[in-house]
């Protein structure tokens, strides 16, 4: 049972939302509860999707409480920046599709994790930033790495140096989000399509989130090595037989996992 996170399953669903008031600041039993939550979706078999938000209306979250980050002595800091990357490494390797449905404030670690989903979607209210360059630190949830691969080197680099907040609107057209949607509509819009990857093959979709998420850092043809291996297992599931089968026979597919 988390103490500082709303975990649900909502329709083969799994929320993770932030629940800290008044601003779902991460202190150490919140930081260790993420991937305890994370896993624990992982390995349900009802679980097919994981979406990470926020159960407070203002904010999605203001990243780690600066108070615990000034209590810190060298040890500390190395152990907080391992218990970051290890959740990483943990939603890289994710075998289900991670969504995130951001809303309000959005800034500091809490943000850096849904830099690591697959699809961001963002209420047109939010604001979003990685503002560390204010108190001389870097993102340490791997932002670093993650907002090069998607903004490209100088967008990434402007955005940590400025360290300032960016609207919804203003996040989307740097592709920082990939979805602006109605403040009132934000958790329908994430939860349908959701479900809509939910009614989809699972192993199909895990093989795809492998490719590209361990491809795009690899050489060409190491990245095509691994796409060679997930066809080739692919194609000897039963629910490649039943996408042919369904396909050539013009009917809807019944997958089995």
């Amino acid at each position: 049972m988390a103490d500082f996170l709303r975990v649900t399953v909502q329709d083969r669903v799994g929320w993770i939302e932030y629940d800290r008031p008044p601003v779902n600041a991460f202190h150490w039993e919140m930081l260790r509860e993420v991937p305890e939550a994370l896993e624990e979706h992982l390995a349900d078999p009802a679980v097919r999707v994981v979406v990470f938000g926020s159960a407070l209306d203002a904010h999605f979250s203001v990243g780690a409480d600066l108070r615990v980050l000034a209590d810190m002595d060298d040890e500390g800091m190395r152990r907080w920046v391992d218990v970051c990357h290890d959740l990483v490494r943990l939603m890289r390797a994710s075998p289900k599709p991670l969504l995130a449905a951001v809303h309000g404030t959005a800034v500091g670690g809490g943000l850096e994790m849904v830099l690591h989903c697959d699809v961001r979607f963002a209420a047109g209210s939010a604001r979003l930033g990685q503002p560390e360059i204010a108190i001389g630190f870097i993102p340490p949830v791997g932002a670093t790495q993650a907002l090069a691969r998607l903004l490209g080197r100088p967008r990434a680099l402007r955005f940590l140096y400025d360290g300032a907040l960016l609207s919804a609107d203003e996040a989307y057209a740097i592709g920082l989000v990939d979805v602006v949607v109605a403040d009132e509509r934000l958790r329908e819009e994430v939860q349908g399509y959701a479900e809509s990857l939910a009614r989809k093959p699972a192993r199909a979709l895990a093989a795809i989130r492998r490719c590209v998420t361990e491809g795009v850092d690899l050489p060409f043809d190491e990245g095509l090595a691994i796409e060679r291996a997930e066809a080739v297992a692919l194609g000897a599931t039963a629910d490649f037989r039943e996408g042919l089968d369904a396909f050539l026979g013009r009917r809807p597919p019944i997958w089995t996992g």
